[in-house]
């Protein structure tokens, strides 16, 4: 995974960047099926490298890459950023026909980026967290079958984000659920729990510390009785 200092200016803010920890795409665990979905793209439109690439907030990541063994320009303004921003296919049959990547240190430095194509990574409530992009240091031209193979494994790539995003979060409120297993030292009389460190604590601060549950009071007919014996009636 290789990472390349690059302001990036994004419209989604600090809600983007909060879903981007939530899916910890850059910290999780190594997942062949990223490789083997950018070694298809890479032979879906021939070209010589594909990635799958991150945008945060001021630096630019690559999850994974095919093809890509020289460092990109550290001051260059990926072209996936400008990808995620329309949330649409952007293809680029020769960068230096294009005002907008003409001067492009990643066009103009090194060897220079000369194709470029590339498919947002969407979350289901629209959020862009990058793409998954082909390029070549040729200019080429491109079939609606490959765009539409691109736009595919774009997809696939964000089934397998999510896939790893829910099982970490089934993860951690399983070991939650788990934190309540075993033997509760409760007290007979007041029903306080001493809790690892040798307090005494209502059993609702309890609960709510080690699980996801919340509490709502209410009164069972037995205590409604004992506490409130006048405005108790029996019903015959």
């Amino acid at each position: 995974m290789n990472a390349h200092s690059a302001p990036v200016k994004t419209r989604s803010g600090i809600r983007r960047l909060t879903t981007l920890h939530r899916y910890q795409i850059l910290d999780g665990v190594s997942d062949r099926t990223y490789d083997d979905i950018v070694k298809l793209a890479a032979h879906a439109f021939e070209t010589p490298i594909a990635a799958i690439s991150i945008i945060e907030a001021d630096q630019h990541s690559f999850k994974t890459s095919f093809g890509l063994e020289v460092p990109l320009p550290v001051t260059a303004e990926p072209f996936c950023a400008h990808t995620m921003r329309q949330q649409d296919l952007l293809v680029v049959n020769d960068t230096q026909a294009d005002v907008r990547f003409a001067a492009n240190p990643l066009v103009t430095q090194g060897q220079g980026i000369r194709f470029y194509a590339g498919a947002p990574l969407v979350t289901p409530d629209g959020l862009g967290l990058g793409a998954l992009c082909v390029m070549d240091y040729q200019p080429r031209e491109v079939t609606p079958r490959a765009l539409g193979m691109l736009h595919l494994l774009a997809r696939m790539v964000m089934t397998t984000m999510d896939l790893h995003r829910v099982t970490d979060e089934l993860a951690s409120e399983v070991l939650k659920v788990r934190n309540l297993t075993g033997l509760l030292p409760i007290c007979a009389g007041c029903k306080n729990i001493r809790n690892d460190s040798g307090y005494w604590q209502r059993v609702e601060s309890y609960v709510q510390e080690h699980s996801q549950a919340e509490f709502t009071h209410g009164m069972c007919p037995e205590c409604a009785k004992k506490y409130f014996p006048n405005i108790t009636t029996s019903k015959k």
